[in-house]
Order: C-alpha cells, then sequence, then structure tokens
C-alpha cells in the first residue's frame, strides 16, 4: 500500500536531501515514496506541490553542487524572467568559481569562471592554489536570497522589480509559501535544504554573454531578446559586456549573437523567424517599421523590408482567435503598396524552405539582388 501523507512542517516547500531528512529522524525511506514528495535527481526531493518549473531543477542542482556555484547562461535568464528560456526538463546551467571541479551530473551542464590577474567576482587570481576535486556532502547548502512572496506575474517574459536589484524577479509559479510562514518556521535540516525562494544566479548582462557563447544561436538571441524586452538589460549593456569580454574564448560568438537581437520581437517564435530568415540567406528585416495605411492609420507590421515593402505578419493564435481584424491588417498592407506573407506557427515549425522561398521571390520581385544585401 501506498505510504499514507506525512508531511512535516520542517520540510513543508522545500527541496532537500532525503539521507538527511531520514537521519533527522523527519522522514522514512517508505515516506519518501508518498505522494507528498517527489524525487527530483538521487537523493533530492522537493515537496509534490511546488511547480514544476526550471526554477526548481535549478534548487535540485544547487543542492549537489560545490559552495560558491551560482546559476548561470539559459537558467539565469529563466529566473531573471524570461520564462521560454527553460523548461522543467531542461539542462541547468551553473557556473563555479575558476579554480573549483565538481562530478558531473545528469541533467547539469557546469561551467567555469576564467582565470584573473585581480580578483572579481567569481574570477580566482593567477597562481591561487587550486582547491582539490569537491563532491559535496549530504550537508551542503548554498547561500540564497530569502523567499518571496507569492504569485505569478502575466505575460510571456516578466519584467523586473526595480524596488530589488538582488532578487528580481523571483522564480515563477504561485507554489510558494508566505513568507511569514518560512520565517516562523525555520528547518533542523539547515545545510541539507535549498529554501523556497530565487536561487543564486549570475546577472542579467552576464547571463545574456553566457547565453550567447553556450546556447544554439537562434535560442539564444530568443533568450537575449526576451531580456531585453522586459528591461532587464538594455543594448548599451550588452555592447559593454561584449567589449569588456572580447577576449575571452566565446567574445566573437557572443558579440555575434548580440548584433542579431534587437528586443523588438513580441515572443521567441518571432525572435527565431528573423534569425532563421538571416541564417537562411535574406536581407535583414527590420521589426516593427511604422506603416502608413488608408484613413493615416500606422501599423507595424512584424517584419519588414521598407526598401523594397516587403513585410511578414507572424500569428501563431488559433484562427478563431483575431482572425477578422488580421485579414484586415493584411489587406490595408496590400493596399498601401506592400506584399506581405502570413506566417503561422505551423508554417515556421514545418514549411519553413517554403516559407524563404516564398519571401525571397517577394523580394527580388521588389528589386532586392541576392548577394547584395
Amino acid at each position: 500500500m501506498p505510504p499514507h501523507p506525512h508531511r512535516p512542517p520542517e520540510l513543508a516547500w522545500q527541496v532537500f536531501r532525503g539521507s538527511e531528512a531520514i537521519r533527522r529522524g523527519l522522514l522514512s525511506r517508505h515516506h519518501l515514496r508518498g505522494a507528498s514528495w517527489v524525487r527530483l535527481r538521487q537523493d533530492v526531493y522537493a515537496d509534490a506541490r511546488l511547480d514544476r518549473d526550471h526554477a526548481l531543477a535549478c534548487r535540485a542542482a544547487l543542492l549537489r553542487m560545490p559552495q560558491g556555484t551560482v546559476i548561470a547562461g539559459p537558467s539565469a535568464a529563466y529566473l531573471h524572467g524570461v520564462e521560454h528560456a527553460a523548461g522543467f526538463t531542461d539542462d541547468v546551467h551553473v557556473l563555479l568559481p575558476a579554480m573549483v571541479r565538481a562530478d558531473s551530473q545528469p541533467g547539469v551542464r557546469v561551467h567555469h569562471a576564467p582565470v584573473s590577474s585581480t580578483r572579481s567576482g567569481l574570477l580566482v587570481p593567477v597562481g591561487a592554489a587550486a582547491p582539490a576535486r569537491t563532491s559535496p556532502p549530504a550537508g551542503t547548502r548554498f547561500p540564497v536570497p530569502a523567499p518571496p512572496t507569492a504569485g505569478r506575474p502575466s505575460g510571456r517574459t516578466r519584467p523586473p522589480d526595480p524596488a530589488d536589484h538582488r532578487a528580481r524577479p523571483g522564480p515563477p509559479g504561485p507554489a510558494v509559501p508566505p513568507a511569514s510562514a518560512l520565517a516562523s518556521n525555520p528547518s533542523p535540516l539547515g545545510a541539507a535544504m535549498i529554501p523556497a525562494g530565487p536561487p543564486p544566479r549570475t546577472e542579467p548582462v552576464s547571463c545574456a554573454w553566457e547565453t550567447a557563447v553556450w546556447a544554439d544561436p537562434v535560442k539564444a538571441v530568443g533568450i537575449v531578446d526576451g531580456l531585453l524586452r522586459a528591461g532587464s538589460v538594455s543594448r548599451s549593456a550588452l555592447a559593454s559586456e561584449a567589449a569588456r569580454n572580447a577576449c575571452r574564448p566565446g567574445g566573437r560568438r557572443a558579440a555575434w549573437v548580440f548584433g542579431l537581437t534587437d528586443g523588438l520581437a513580441r515572443s521567441p517564435a518571432e525572435s527565431h523567424l528573423r534569425v532563421r530568415l538571416v541564417f537562411a540567406g535574406l536581407p535583414r528585416p527590420v521589426a516593427r517599421h511604422p506603416v502608413r495605411v488608408s484613413a493615416g492609420r500606422i501599423l507595424h507590421p512584424d517584419l519588414a523590408w521598407p526598401e523594397f515593402r516587403v513585410a511578414v505578419e507572424y500569428d501563431d493564435r488559433p484562427h478563431s482567435d483575431g482572425a477578422h481584424s488580421d485579414r484586415r491588417r493584411l489587406d490595408q498592407l496590400v493596399e498601401a503598396g506592400w506584399l506581405v506573407s502570413h506566417v503561422t506557427g505551423r508554417r515556421l515549425r514545418k514549411e519553413f524552405p517554403d516559407l524563404v522561398r516564398e519571401i525571397r521571390a517577394a523580394l527580388v520581385a521588389r528589386g532586392w539582388q541576392p548577394g547584395r544585401n
């Protein structure tokens, strides 16, 4: 028979080492197989009420990593509010201090900060003694900010909270206990637990650089666009970060990816479409270019080549949602002398070569000469 639900208050809403909970007498192995808990990885369990999102995966990964580990790259972008950057089952990217080593784990991508001549953040001075290879004991704990209050902002990209630079924004998901409940219910597990709250992660501009270097370019552009759209980073900050890290491995790649971003796309799919069209050899389109149509109205097609009066409108909604207004927009653009391609999510995913041929033909018909982007 399955064990009866058993959830000690000390473990409510927490991610913890199962072996330590058993050692402290809070749970038995039989209890850990109950519906109150979910096994996230070897010897790491969580309150089953917590959302199965990437923030939970990050907390689980940190519990088995050495002291000083921080979440980085696409995983940090997720924690900064770009929800499409990573999912629950995606690998967690972590950054370790330069000379610290850790055993590899399934589902965790380990990266190391570079060695520097001066100490800065995770950087280690050249010539510093290298710590021994570390496999964390069951009682390892990592510093995390205080847990946030419950609540999930709406929208695909959560904006940052300017009131708290260090903790903005908290991990998504409503399944987080009130801060007062956690404060009044300290856990005896101590170092064997990662409390609810945003895990330590690299700053937005740093995780943008890491994402540009580590991730597939199309996905990386979508993530960095998300950070720009949320206001977590600016174009000038990206340029400064690229210049500062120009001599690091991956520096040229990061500058190239940053050059492909614009922050104007309203969804990751629009970012992916824009970049894939460029990779297919088409001239770079302009996002949200203003077009004056009938009655003086101004429309902003998703992508446009103003010189050739060719545009792309992207739509991944069900046909019943906004079909009439979308048709009217297309008609108005055509009446204003534009050639318009209507792109759905299905066409982007399954008919991309045909889509490229269609847009290429429209551009050529309007005077574009391939090879002269």
